[in-house]
């Protein structure tokens, strides 16, 4: 062994080793460290649970990642914890998946607090729990920092703007999914403010959904109105015409029907001139 590598820290070396596909050479020099209750103990168990993941030993990566987890390090404590979570879920162990993430909120690092709540939402929604997923979104979206990019402090770091994309994108489906298409069109708005690319075309395309389930429940409301004929069979077409794009033909065709067949017969009349144009 050479000067320079006596000198280069052993974190390194295994690091370098595990690069190089020496996981066992990797996995030794880690498991002294975590061993040793030294200042490396926490980064060095965290990297033992990653090798020994690799290496296919699950139970082995498990139990190191529950020794970072336990020194209540900051960064690796929560590093491990995602650890763990991110493996049960790939299992389909969502309870205890559930349970790791929901450490990573106890240990409370401010880059994986967001993240853990993003996770907890996506299982709420696998257990078909739309409020516990709305909840935990809600949660994403205020520890991941301002949305207009302003710093303040304790805000969630690097990645941040990520998690709020992927939050505000799935909370709008679920307030669409529920009725509410005002308060997800607020939320899209406020969120192109500072989208750009991919998330700006796929928020706007969220935007159009919303505003068409909101003009479907104004057309709706002009016809419970019951204006004049002219204006009622506009609302009745615009109704059975908009609802197919949301995936509602047979209301569409229901809408039809009531103005084909509507007691007045004036408003019966101009709904069979628009049906048939």
């Amino acid at each position: 062994m050479t000067s320079s590598e006596l000198q280069t820290p052993p974190l390194d070396t295994a690091r370098r080793l595990a690069e190089h596909g020496d996981l066992d050479g990797a996995a030794a020099i880690l498991a002294d460290l975590a061993a040793a209750d030294g200042p490396d103990a926490a980064q060095a168990a965290v990297g033992l649970a990653v090798v020994l993941d690799e290496a296919g030993d699950v139970e082995g990566a498990r139990a190191a990642a529950r020794a970072a987890l336990a020194t209540g390090h900051p960064e690796f404590a929560a590093q491990a914890a995602c650890h763990l979570a991110q493996g049960f879920e790939r299992e389909g162990r969502l309870g205890q998946a559930r349970g790791a993430w929901q450490a990573v909120l106890g240990v409370g690092t401010p880059a994986y607090v967001p993240l853990a709540h993003l996770a907890l939402a996506r299982l709420a929604l696998d257990a078909d729990d739309p409020d516990e997923a709305e909840s935990a979104l809600r949660a994403a979206l205020d520890t991941a920092g301002p949305a207009d990019g302003e710093p303040r402090a304790g805000d969630a770091p690097e990645g941040a703007t990520d998690v709020r994309m992927h939050a505000v994108q799935q909370l709008a489906d679920l307030l669409i999914e529920r009725g509410d298409p005002g308060e997800a069109a607020d939320l899209l708005l406020d969120a192109l403010r500072d989208a750009s690319g991919d998330d700006a075309a796929r928020l706007r395309v969220q935007l159009g959904i919303a505003h068409l389930e909101l003009a479907c429940a104004e057309f709706a409301g002009a016809v419970e109105d019951g204006g004049e004929a002219q204006t009622s069979a506009l609302a009745i077409e615009l109704l059975a015409r908009t609802l197919p794009l949301r995936g509602r033909a047979d209301d569409a065709d229901h809408v039809w029907a009531y103005g084909l067949d509507h007691e007045d017969e004036t408003l019966a009349s101009e709904v069979r001139l628009r049906y048939d144009r």
